[in-house]
């Protein structure tokens, strides 16, 4: 008794020096920092970041195939779905390979002629930091908290897409050969210059370059993935002329199914492009993330609810397509504006792209196999322009508020026109002269024999259905 009697005393001694010790340290002198401040110098790498954007990079890979190829392969007739598949996959290889050899470096190494497109200091990764022996930060380009080689590769995502993009306004008639060395092309001599002129430090139209002349908000590539891709599509389809037949006999999808399959695909894989343009695992990430979604929501109900009423029945083809063009739209505001705002960008991308792929398509005859056009430069344009009316200074940042925000002016809406006529400029002209030089070098249209055979057989000697 007496044992447990002294137990008890020691251990009611011990709680009471604890609690003295805590009243001490609350009451008398400030205890020391739980959290050590780093020193000053480049952020470190956060595994958070790191894990969001290593799934971020392989959700936007999955756009491409199979998301694109699906929804792209569904809208072809069935002699032509391995051709629009096999754009797809070898965009994926082709791509990867330039991003590595030059394109990076292109995009987003320090400006020459005058800023107009990158250097050549990253050829083939020339100083892009991989790994971390020492645990030093690997961001020497781009300041955030991943490593070099990560931001490398989500933005070679982007760049493999975007001409991906591009295929389904010329889908059914263009020649393989051609299709490679007009994506190889334009990828170099289009994309990179506009992607530097809007993402890379020292870009002229970078809101976050503090020279910037005309200081662009596009968070997740609606100038530079959707409005280009878009105008370079229309272009291609006018230069390359109408598929035989067009307008004179029917050309449905053949496989709506697989529409259906890829565009849900694109629907989950665009969270890892809008909202893995954060650069983080942060609340940016979350508001571009909620403002992807509720666009993708509302313009697939715009879309299917104006063939309702004006059709009598709403198709999964017009679902389909609102909920792409919702997403289009929001790209380059995702991260920049309320979730209202996003519920309104996609009811505007619904409608807008609906005209575009309906009205505008019929009145002018220009045969965009795809509606690549109809949807991407369409919505692209539209949203690059409107995130000058709806970006929210609250969410985007002092002095990038649009049009609507409290503290806004028209002065950013000025500049995402100028951002976007100038994108729109270097597109029409390099796109022109690109496709002149492909038609020179080998012909940019197949033969109308194997036109009617289909390019499964006639440029890959393959068939994707046979039935025995």
């Amino acid at each position: 008794m007496k044992i447990k009697t002294r137990a008890r005393l020691i251990l009611a001694s011990i709680v009471l020096l604890a609690m003295s010790g805590l009243t001490f340290a609350q009451e008398g002198t400030p205890a020391e920092p739980s959290v050590v401040v780093a020193p000053a110098g480049p952020p470190k790498i956060d595994t958070g970041d790191t894990a969001w954007m290593l799934v971020s990079s392989a959700l936007v890979l999955m756009m491409t195939a199979p998301g694109l190829a699906l929804f792209y392969g569904g809208l072809v007739r069935k002699k032509n779905i391995l051709g629009s598949m096999m754009q797809c996959i070898i965009l994926m290889g082709m791509m990867s390979t330039l991003w590595v050899i030059v394109g990076y470096s292109l995009a987003f190494d320090t400006g020459i002629a005058g800023g107009f497109v990158g250097g050549f200091g990253k050829v083939m990764l020339n100083g892009v930091q991989i790994s971390s022996p020492n645990g030093e930060a690997l961001n020497s380009i781009h300041g955030l908290t991943i490593p070099d080689g990560l931001f490398m590769i989500y933005q070679m995502m982007f760049f493999i897409i975007t001409p991906g993009l591009i295929c389904g306004a010329f889908a059914e008639r263009m020649k393989f050969s051609a299709m490679v060395l007009f994506c190889a092309l334009w990828g170099l001599l289009v994309y990179c210059p506009v992607a530097h002129w809007v993402w890379a430090a020292d870009g002229w139209l970078n809101h976050a370059n503090a020279g910037a002349a005309y200081p662009s908000l596009d968070f997740a590539g609606g100038t530079v993935v959707h409005l280009i891709s878009g105008a370079s599509a229309l272009l291609c389809a006018i230069m390359l002329g109408r598929r035989l037949g067009f307008g004179q006999e029917p050309m449905p999808p053949h496989n709506l199914t697989y529409t259906f399959i890829g565009a849900t695909m694109l629907w989950v894989g665009w969270f890892g492009f809008n909202a893995g343009s954060a650069g983080a695992a942060n609340a940016q990430a979350v508001s571009a993330f909620i403002a992807t979604h509720l666009a993708a929501a509302t313009g697939t109900l715009a879309w299917a609810g104006i063939e309702w009423i004006k059709r009598g029945k709403p198709s999964i083809l017009g679902a389909c397509s609102g909920c792409v063009a919702g997403l289009v739209c929001i790209t380059p505001a995702a991260g920049y504006v309320t979730p209202a705002s996003g519920m309104i960008l996609g009811v505007i991308a619904g409608a807008v792209c609906y005209f575009a792929c309906t009205t505008i398509k019929s009145k002018f005859g220009y045969d965009d196999s795809l509606d690549a056009f109809g949807v991407h430069g369409v919505g692209g344009t539209a949203g690059a322009l409107l995130t000058g009316v709806f970006a929210s200074s609250a969410i985007a940042g002092a002095g990038k508020g649009g049009l609507l925000d409290p503290t806004g002016s028209m002065k950013q809406l000025i500049n995402q026109v100028v951002g976007a006529g100038a994108s729109l400029l270097l597109t029409v002209i390099g796109t022109f002269i690109i496709l002149k030089v492909v038609d020179a070098l080998v012909g940019l249209r197949v033969s109308q024999e194997d036109e009617v055979q289909g390019l499964d057989l006639s440029q890959h000697g393959e068939e994707g259905y046979i039935f025995y």
